[in-house]
This record gives C-alpha cells, structure tokens and sequence, in this order.
C-alpha cells in the first residue's frame, strides 16, 4: 500500500497515524492540485483531496477511514474497538465539528490565505473562530482535566484527531495557554515522535512560507 500526502493539516495527521503504527506502507507526496495533475488523481478520489490510500486495485480517501483501516491492519487498539469505540467516535465527531472546526476558521484566513494568495484576512472570520474556539476549549478543559488522553489511559486516534490543527499554531495564533489541561494534553502529544515530526526521512517540500499582508 501507499499513502499519497502532502504537508497540509489533514494528510499531516494521516502521515503521523501511519508512522505512529509502523504500517508497512510507502508514502508518496503529492499534489493532486497542482495544473495537469487531476487526470492523473481523478480516479483515487474524485475530490482531488489529500490523503489518499493505495492498494492494488482499489484506493481509500478521507483520514478518519485511512486511520482506521491502518489500525486494523496493525491490529492495534489506536483505533479504539469494543467498549471504547462509541466514546472514540463521539470525540472524533465533536472534535472535527467544534474544536478544529474552530481552529480551520482561523488558520484558514491567517495561514492558507496568504501562504496561496487567496485574498485579505478577513478580520469577521477570525472573530467568530476565536469565539468558537474559546466556547469549544470550555468544554474540552474539564475534560482534560480530569485524565491524560481523551479515551482511556494512553492516546488514541481521538487525541490525534481534535489535534488535527495544533501543529500549526504558529501561524493561527490561537490562545492555548488559556487552557492549561489543553496545553499540557497537546504537550504529551508533542512528545510523540510520529506527531511532533511525522514528515522525518521522507521527501516532503515544504508548505509555502505565509505572506504577511502588506
């Protein structure tokens, strides 16, 4: 098999689950995007989104089901099974509709904007993600609070998942620091080799640098 990647948050996170499993795939940067590619990508997924998974015959898109087809293979409870698979999926959904839904609006305006000159900031953008943020961070802190990782006592896809855009804070600027149990959580996640540098060893360019506005 083969993971198609490239750097942006949603492949970062399908790289990291891979290389957090040890799968026994090959990874392959690409840019289905990129002029006179779509032929070529068309077939795999026909969103033209990245990741994709390979295999002989066939292809899966969409991280959360590469994620969980990666974990089968491996046979590892990454991708929590059984008792804990409803509370994994529950935080899997919450985080990608709150958390880094509210984390995509703003990275969006101040980081893929102006890395892609897609326009202006759009300050009201920023605002409600902010908002959004904060009032989705409320319901996470206590949680975090209370345990080290989201389903039960080691890290799961969960965590990875609601972490979707933290990497790439430096750019969205949102306030972590707000939340300690959050900021404590994120840095037992950085402390993950496979998350803190999922892109090690592998031919990856990097993301186009942001442009500030003029």
């Amino acid at each position: 098999m083969k993971l198609l990647f490239s750097r942006n948050p949603n492949p970062r996170l399908a790289v990291a689950t891979a290389r957090y499993l040890k799968a026994r795939i090959a990874f392959e940067f690409a840019s289905p995007m990129a002029p006179g590619q779509a032929e070529r990508y068309q077939a795999l997924n026909p969103n033209l989104t990245l990741p994709i998974l390979v295999g002989a015959g066939w292809s899966l898109w969409e991280t959360d089901a590469i994620a969980c087809r990666l974990s089968r293979q491996m046979r590892s409870d990454f991708w929590r099974r059984g008792d804990d698979e409803p509370d994994m999926i529950r935080w899997i959904s919450w985080g990608k509709e709150r958390f880094a839904f509210a984390f995509d609006m703003v990275h969006f305006e101040r980081g893929t904007k102006q890395r892609y000159g897609l326009g202006p900031i759009d300050q009201a953008l920023v605002e409600e993600g902010l908002r959004q943020f904060h009032k989705a961070a409320a319901v996470l802190e206590p949680e975090l609070a209370a345990r080290e990782w989201l389903v039960g006592n080691s890290s799961s896809y969960a965590d990875f998942r609601m972490a979707t855009f933290l990497p790439f804070n430096d750019v969205a600027g949102l306030p972590l620091d707000d939340y300690p149990s959050i900021h404590r959580w994120y840095g037992r996640l950085d402390a993950i080799d496979a998350w803190r540098d999922p892109f090690q060893g592998l031919e990856a360019p990097p993301l186009p640098p942001v442009k500030a506005e003029a």
